[in-house]
């Protein structure tokens, strides 16, 4: 008996000592004391994130370091071929000769020939009639002095001209004497149609510069005809002068 409790004693200290290694490890809990956030505090939070630059840089419109930006630099306009025609020549030579003092200009030059209706002419004559009667009364006209010739041919056949006049106003005070000297006289115009000639020759002028302004300004000063214009295919033929 009195083994057994010494055994017993033994078995219960060494269920003191070593109990805590049989038993499996607690889990702490720690109570804190913990209130919720005020209605403030959130707003207050929301509004410092609102105010919160953006890490993420903005968009620069200025090149990169090391990026090499392209710059087209606008071309300068090309000259283009313009067509010039002057005018007028009694002859063929006369434009020749006008194309050396004017310094061969261009490229190729040509010398036309023109058939070109001009002003008419203001005639006082004595109209038409039968032709014994149209050659008697050129016979006296011619007897008294008087300045005329007899219409042979054309429209007005058997007329008989009392003079040709560019201004009106000369062609009327003829008229007026010849009524005075009980001529049955008229005042009718006179077409006419004249050869002329033309240089035409191609130059290279500048567009929207000026240039072409300034030729038929200079080119008007010495030509009653000037033209200038882009040239469309070939315009002239090439002449040695």
């Amino acid at each position: 008996m009195k083994w057994f409790a010494l055994a017993l004693l033994l078995v219960n200290g060494a269920l003191w000592l070593y109990g805590d290694s049989f038993v499996p490890k607690r889990v702490a809990v720690v109570s804190e004391q913990q209130t919720l956030p005020r209605v403030a505090d959130l707003r207050a939070a929301s509004s410092a994130n609102q105010q919160k630059p953006s890490s993420e840089p903005l968009p620069s419109s200025e090149p990169e370091l090391g990026q090499v930006e392209t710059v087209v630099e606008p071309r300068d306009p090309l000259p283009q071929r313009y067509c010039v025609r002057l005018g007028w020549f009694e002859n063929a030579d006369a434009a020749r000769e006008a194309y050396l003092l004017l310094g061969s200009p261009g490229i190729a030059h040509d010398i036309r020939e023109e058939e070109r209706e001009l002003a008419p002419l203001h005639w006082v004559i004595i109209p038409p009639q039968p032709a014994d009667r149209a050659l008697a009364l050129f016979r006296d006209l011619q007897r008294r002095g008087i300045d005329s010739y007899l219409v042979r041919r054309g429209e007005n056949k058997n007329a008989i001209s009392l003079g040709l006049f560019e201004s009106t106003r000369a062609a009327e005070m003829v008229l007026e004497e010849k009524k005075r000297q009980n001529l049955n006289a008229i005042l009718a115009n006179f077409p006419r149609n004249q050869i002329s000639y033309a240089l035409v020759f191609e130059d290279e002028l500048m567009p929207d510069s000026g240039a072409v302004e300034a030729a038929e300004s200079d080119y008007a000063n010495n030509f009653d005809l000037v033209e200038i214009r882009r040239c469309e295919g070939v315009a002239t033929v090439s002449e040695n002068p």
